[in-house]
């Protein structure tokens, strides 16, 4: 059976490259360009994986999902590929909401028979993928909306085949522009913290490799914010928000972005070695 899709909520991963000419969607007209067929693999997790090269090096084994806001490689492909080459290149300066890892170009993303060329990536060994990398076997990333925008997407789960069909759409980056806005105004101002619609007032680590752990650490609360009010300190651990687990700064801003402007929400968090439960009110962002 096959299914149209252009944006489901759904995760998929990678398979060997297919023995065909890769497209140069930067080159060719786009409207008249073929459907491109890519094999997957289904793993055992239901997720799709599909073979990846990226700056002509590979292939890599990567997560297919329409439902990812960016295209995410770990820290060890962004090295071997010459995207990063230090840890500290690893790292971006963080969100003045939840923090951010760091920001790329790819000079070349192959997938299957389509080439693209100059796409952006986070730079982020992602909890999630690393466990099931290893459940699974090597999982490097994610391939999402800055490659699948650009196509119609059809899914034959029979033949285990996805068929890309370039639309004529080159898409923004999508988390570049939701850290401009997070950012806010530059300079010599007081921190302030904001998401989409509630202002919450707190910061959060990204979490070390090796950290397993359940949540993640709070790294800033802003003094007169929800958090203080609500009474969030730095140090918490947070395990959950509004019943969303936490356990990722995605994961984070995701139930904080689900929270209306003066909702009270539920924080679960860890303090020493007691888990308590704070309440806080988010006030109406800017």
């Amino acid at each position: 059976m096959k299914t149209s899709i252009r944006f489901l909520l759904a995760t998929f991963i990678g398979l060997p490259t297919p023995a065909l000419r890769a497209q140069d969607l930067t080159t060719e007209d786009k409207a008249e360009a073929k459907p491109i067929v890519v094999p997957f693999e289904l793993l055992r997790s239901r997720h799709m994986a599909v073979q990846v090269k990226i700056n002509g090096k590979g292939p890599y084994r990567l997560i297919f999902d329409t439902g990812a806001p960016t295209n995410l490689i770990n820290t060890k492909l962004a090295r071997e590929t010459g995207i990063t080459k230090t840890k500290k290149d690893d790292k971006a300066p963080g969100f003045a909401l939840f923090g951010m890892p760091a920001l790329k170009t790819i000079d070349t993303l192959e997938v299957g028979g389509v080439k693209l060329k100059k796409v952006s990536v986070t730079v982020m060994d992602h909890p999630t993928v690393t466990a099931i990398s290893k459940a699974l076997g090597p999982i490097d990333g994610i391939v999402g909306f800055p490659f699948f925008a650009r196509f119609k997407t059809t899914v034959d789960y029979q033949k285990k085949e996805l068929t890309f069909t370039p639309n004529g759409y080159v898409p923004g980056d999508v988390v570049k522009n939701l850290m401009d806005k997070l950012m806010g105004p530059k300079g010599k101002q007081e921190p302030r913290i904001i998401s989409p619609a509630a202002a919450w007032g707190f910061a959060v680590k990204d979490k070390d490799s090796d950290d397993e752990a359940a949540g993640v650490t709070v790294k800033d609360v802003i003094a007169g914010s929800p958090a203080e009010t609500g009474g969030l300190k730095a140090g918490d651990r947070l395990l959950t928000l509004d019943g969303r687990w936490t356990d990722s700064i995605g994961d984070a801003f995701s139930a904080a972005s689900a929270v209306k402007p003066g909702q009270a929400a539920v924080l679960k968090v860890k303090r020493g070695e007691k888990e308590i439960e704070l309440t806080v009110k988010p006030a109406k962002g800017t």
